[in-house]
């Protein structure tokens, strides 16, 4: 009988996680992952519009989708789920998305410390060559902070 787990499967996660909490009110859903990275997708909803353009998804549930992309990205590349929390999200708009489009985010964690964990990504309308926005951020792992506490 192994008692070793399977790597992290986000594709598995995303049919827990995305069903509850804040990720289901918006609708998130998973697309695709690789080693390193995640994409997921925010549905147009009108709901989720801006204030001045109705038929354009707000930021808001954009950078929600980004940050969502972002854990799923971290828990791939460390292959197994481990708390952790935003330090610093950046997320540079270039455009609003087109109206009435979805938005898809890919997000790779391309570096991981012991207490750290480094991502970046786009999210985009259907084409990303023609991004919405850039984003970049850094992750705290909540494990590797609790075991320097008092070091």
């Amino acid at each position: 009988m192994s008692t070793q787990q399977d790597p992290f499967d986000p594709s598995k996660a995303a049919k827990f996680l995305l069903r509850h909490g804040h990720t289901a009110k918006l609708g998130l859903t998973y697309r695709d992952h690789g080693k390193n990275w995640v994409d997921l997708e925010l549905p147009w909803r009108e709901d989720l519009v801006g204030e001045i353009d109705r038929e354009i998804l707000a930021s808001g549930p954009i950078i929600s989708l980004l940050d969502m992309a972002s854990g799923l990205s971290i828990w791939t590349s460390h292959g197994s789920f481990v708390a952790i929390a935003t330090l610093d999200l950046r997320v540079d708009y270039q455009r609003p998305a087109r109206p009435r489009s979805a938005v898809i985010a890919h997000v790779e964690c391309y570096k991981l410390t012991k207490s750290a964990a480094f991502v970046r990504g786009i999210a985009h309308d259907g084409d990303p060559s023609d991004t919405v926005a850039t984003m970049s951020g850094v992750f705290m792992s909540i494990e590797g902070a609790n075991r320097n506490v008092g070091q």
